[in-house]
């Protein structure tokens, strides 16, 4: 991976763990979801005002990549209302990049060196231990393990549907703006249909999400689509994980969750497998 998509990801990582932590921070978390998903839709329309449309041999990943983040977002709310954000976060994050390296190996063919695995294998135990060494971890918290788990299991399966679209689309802007316009679309016809007051707290109590967290949100994965089409989908999709370690200082400093040892530990794992990843060739 070279430096520039390496030092992409990562800022695209921080931008990830901001708008998640606006997402749990607030009292109303269903609102602040359906915010940043509508939020993507003012820089998606700019997106493709200037982007190629997609080619037609992508269509289908774009229609599918849209359910899984669908699917994705609706877990993702029932979890956090199920753990907090030190738990929910790690669990969710940590399993994706295991999977997509799995898969990619096993069945997609994608030639992996063992240095790069390892890395790969390094981040995510560091991550998912995260979620292990809280007192209020998945072992207490089973409800909340087992929805972290299928949100993982959602990341993984867009992160390799999107990754392969973007690839065939030819223009990787193009793909993710009407794939984040459709998933927009498809949440707007949920609040429409089951909570159609919540458009009117979107010109209030949501009006700051929906500007900062949905814009820092298609922004983290404009990055990361374009990144798919730079490098193997299983390396971006574990270093884009390593925005739990910006999702730990967010919980400590401004949600006043505790720090200890052992999130120190898990830290330093997550960031000794990002360095195997910089240094693998």
């Amino acid at each position: 991976m070279s430096l520039h998509v390496f030092g992409a990801v990562l800022v695209a990582a921080l931008l990830h763990a901001s708008w998640n932590a606006m997402v749990k921070g607030a009292r109303d978390k269903q609102l602040n979801m359906i915010a940043v998903v509508i939020g993507h839709m003012p820089l998606a329309l700019v997106a493709l005002l200037f982007s190629p449309l997609p080619a037609l041999a992508s269509l289908p990943y774009l229609l599918v990549g849209m359910a899984l983040h669908f699917g994705y977002q609706l877990f993702l709310i029932r979890a956090y209302h199920a753990g907090d954000l030190s738990q929910i976060y790690p669990i969710a994050r940590g399993s994706a990049p295991m999977l997509v390296a799995a898969i990619s190996v096993l069945f997609l063919g994608v030639p992996l060196h063992p240095f790069e695995v390892a890395a790969v294998l390094t981040i995510g135990i560091g991550i998912l231990s995260m979620a292990l060494v809280r007192k209020a971890d998945g072992q207490r918290n089973p409800q909340g393990a087992k929805l972290a788990l299928i949100t993982g299991g959602f990341i993984a399966a867009y992160s390799l549907v999107d990754g392969m679209g973007a690839r065939l689309a030819g223009s990787a802007l193009g793909f993710f703006g009407w794939l984040a316009l459709g998933n927009a679309g498809l949440m707007v016809a949920l609040v429409a249909a089951r909570a159609p007051h919540q458009f009117r707290a979107l010109h209030t109590s949501g009006k700051r999400v929906f500007l900062i967290g949905g814009s820092a949100s298609f922004a983290a994965y404009a990055i990361v689509i374009w990144a798919f089409t730079q490098a193997p989908i299983a390396l971006v999709t574990a270093l884009r994980e390593t925005s739990i370690i910006f999702a730990l200082l967010i919980g400590v400093f401004f949600l006043r969750e505790k720090l200890d040892l052992g999130k120190v530990i898990s830290t330093t794992l997550t960031l000794l497998g990002v360095a195997l990843l910089r240094l693998a060739k």
